[in-house]
């Protein structure tokens, strides 16, 4: 092969390498799986960071929660009173009606 043909191969070899991306990117971006379906994969992965983030700091809540509870017996009855409506002798609990709300003039 000479010089002069060798050059035009290497030409038209650039041109359909070039050709066949530029084909490749358009399909890519045209077909259901293309770039549309990329852009709601990463806003899916931004979501679930957002979740992931809000029940790491659920997490860390309820463990503060449960250290306080294991520390303090104080806690511990307080918290048992509370949910079992129990009181101690010689309190007295008041149980206020929830109020009407106002409409502003």
């Amino acid at each position: 092969m000479n010089v002069g043909m060798k050059s035009l191969l290497f030409r038209w070899g650039g041109f359909l390498a070039a050709a066949g991306l530029l084909v490749a990117l358009a399909l890519a971006l045209r077909v259901p799986q293309g770039f549309s379906a990329l852009q709601g994969k990463h806003q899916r992965i931004r979501q679930l960071q957002k979740e992931n983030s809000d029940l790491l700091k659920e997490n860390q809540r309820k463990r503060e929660r449960i250290r306080q509870l294991r520390e303090s017996s104080a806690e511990q009855e307080r918290q048992i009173r509370e949910r079992l409506g129990l009181l101690r002798e010689g309190e007295t609990s008041f149980v206020l009606p929830e109020g009407e709300k106002r409409k502003e003039p």
